[in-house]
């Protein structure tokens, strides 16, 4: 399970750091941050020379776009947001950390499509959402975080998340509701075009996080 794979991580990199800690540091780091996940916070404790934890929420960030598969164009609206929370460990005891742990996300579009198929004035067109990636999932990352020592600095972190592609559509007009059997075909032709949208999405395994800020350790 992927929960239980970022938590063997996490208690790796704990017995890696309480083998190594010199002294306790109790540094307290705050960020501004912006990236592939929106724009936000960061904050970090770093507890000891070589290991810390942080929490981070970005999001606030969309953007319209277009998308043709062969048988309908989209236009979608995308929006970003995603929370994290990470056991970080600093193998040389400056600034450069591992990560790893669990983060929140919220990656979806809302998509209108015009259907090349059937007819958009007795039909309707295509409403629904597109979910790259939602719910809890591990995060593995490395970055830059000037937290050993105080003052104002420089951020910088990039990871990965897995996707988990969901698609839903549906009519505006509500046709595919009908029992009927122009109806049914409606219905399987939706179907198969989620199913069209969800295999494109996981042509991207996993979704790459990467944010840069400015901080300050107290």
């Amino acid at each position: 399970m992927k929960w239980m794979t970022a938590t063997g991580v996490i208690a790796t990199l704990c017995l890696l750091g309480t083998t190594q800690v010199y002294a306790q540091d109790n540094r307290m780091t705050l960020g501004a941050v912006a990236g592939t996940t929106g724009v936000g916070a960061d904050i970090a404790w770093r507890f000891s020379e070589r290991l810390g934890v942080s929490a981070r929420y970005t999001g606030g960030v969309d953007w319209n776009t277009d998308y043709s598969t062969d048988d309908v164009n989209y236009d979608g609206d995308v929006n970003l947001a995603a929370g994290k929370l990470t056991l970080d460990y600093y193998p040389t005891t400056g600034g450069f950390f591992l990560s790893a742990g669990l983060m929140l996300p919220d990656i979806e579009a809302d998509v209108v499509g015009r259907p090349r198929n059937f007819d958009v004035e007795e039909f309707g067109t295509l409403h629904g959402k597109a979910t790259l990636v939602d719910g809890v999932q591990p995060y593995a990352g490395l970055g830059w975080r000037q937290s050993h020592r105080s003052g104002f600095g420089v951020f910088a972190e990039v990871g990965v998340v897995p996707t988990d592609p969901d698609v839903s559509l549906r009519t505006s007009e509500g046709f595919e509701n009908g029992d009927n059997p122009l109806s049914a075909q409606l219905r399987q032709e939706i179907r198969q075009e989620e199913r069209r949208l969800e295999a494109e999405a996981e042509k991207w395994p996993v979704y790459p996080v990467a944010v840069v800020g400015v901080s300050y350790t107290f």
